[in-house]
């Protein structure tokens, strides 16, 4: 076992990420209620053996066109907008029931870039997070998408929980893919591709193959997460990427078995 895998085990505070793909059903859209609810099980028991878990959560624009029946995501910014405005209250409302039946509290937290690259705003995001950490809440972050332009892009909620992560002095950031994590090859098209392990230096090999977008309901693909991992191990924060769909994946990432891609923090 790696040092980077060892330290897993005692890792306090962590930031687990979803993305759309994790959260919906590929080929109809809707919501992967089974998935979901499994997921949050997982991470109320990770919060019941005492780690502070921050969790990071994409989905608001795909639920809103669930929610309408709308089966292409509109191209405009203003459509996109009020889709994330219809879908953030119905995903709060699911994450709300399930984590309450496994005895959990959660706090909504909704930021922008701002709460990243104005000072004031990234302290008072930094205290607010602690609050609720204190509490014994869990956080449930989105990006204000309903009235964020900026925020609309491919890969910010990548590259938000890796933002987030360093807000809060967090030790790992775990980002829940739909596949097992860094390939050296696409592995939707290379049956040859093999899983990378572990990454101890992000070159431009690295972000060479991590290709592009992912499925056609998120809107993050593997080169935002590289993107992420490079802001996160930059500021002390070990980075998994590992398969969401997979039960039991959280709890064995933490443990330190040997489950998808690992990127050291730059200390190690």
């Amino acid at each position: 076992m790696s040092k980077a895998r060892e330290s897993l085990k005692n890792a306090k505070r962590i930031v687990i990420k979803v993305g759309t793909s994790t959260l919906a059903h590929a080929e109809s859209g809707k919501l992967n209620l089974y998935r979901i609810e499994h997921l949050i099980r997982e991470i109320a028991d990770l919060h019941n053996a005492g780690k502070e878990i921050i969790f990071v959560s994409s989905g608001a624009i795909a639920t809103g066109m669930n929610k309408l029946g709308i089966k292409v995501k509109p191209q405009t910014i203003p459509e996109n907008q009020a889709l994330a405005a219809i879908g953030q209250g119905v995903l709060m409302h699911i994450y709300e029931k399930f984590f309450a039946e496994y005895g959990q509290t959660i706090g909504q937290v909704l930021l922008t870039g701002e709460n990243a690259s104005d000072a004031h705003a990234r302290e008072n995001s930094r205290n607010s997070l602690r609050a609720i950490l204190d509490m014994g809440a869990i956080p449930v972050i989105n990006e204000n998408d309903a009235v964020a332009v900026d925020e609309i892009k491919i890969g910010d909620n990548d590259n938000l929980s890796a933002i987030v992560a360093a807000l809060i002095d967090a030790e790992v950031l775990i980002i829940l893919s739909d596949i097992d994590g860094l390939y050296d090859g696409n592995p939707k098209v290379d049956k040859s591709a093999r899983l990378i392990d572990e990454v101890s230096e992000i070159d431009s090999e690295i972000e060479k193959i991590a290709g592009g977008a992912g499925t056609k309901l998120g809107i993050g693909g593997m080169f935002t997460k590289i993107q992420a991992a490079k802001f996160a191990t930059a500021h002390g924060v070990t980075m998994l990427i590992i398969n969401g769909s997979t039960n039991g994946n959280l709890r064995r990432a933490l443990s330190g078995e040997v489950v998808g891609t690992i990127f050291p923090k730059e200390s190690d």
